[in-house]
């Protein structure tokens, strides 16, 4: 088994692919028009472009996610986590480019992180992962 697809719920196509690839960095990997003018948008990181895929879920609106973003935001808590090399070094280049950030950098237990906000509802963290 392995990870193919994380989704990230999202309400405006547009927006998200803006922020995910002009901002981030993430490459788009696929743009299929579905039904009722529903697409299938994924994103994948340029180091790995046959790795696991990021949806863009066009479900912000639906009840169970908008309450599940709002309890995750809330407390906190990122709904998404990527991995950098250098966690300051990528706080400061977002931070340059104009990202919210809810948490700088910050170490914890061996780990370094920093969450912001995705401007679609969503907080994520980048994050130094450790060598298992």
């Amino acid at each position: 088994m392995r990870m193919y697809i994380l989704s990230i719920p999202i309400s405006n196509y547009d927006k998200a692919l803006k922020f995910y690839t002009e901002i981030l960095g993430f490459v788009k990997k696929r743009d299929s028009e579905m039904a009722h003018g529903i697409r299938f948008i994924t994103l994948v990181s340029p180091e790995d472009p046959n790795g696991p895929e990021l949806l863009l879920e066009p479900n912000a609106k639906y009840h169970g996610i908008k309450a599940l973003r709002k309890a995750l935001a809330e407390d906190g808590i990122p709904i998404a986590s990527f991995a950098v090399q250098d966690v300051q070094k990528e706080y400061e280049r977002l931070n340059g480019l104009g990202v919210k950030f809810t948490q700088k950098p910050m170490s914890a237990g061996g780990w370094t992180s920093a969450v912001f906000d995705d401007t679609n509802g969503n907080l994520i963290e980048i994050a130094e992962v450790p060598a298992t």
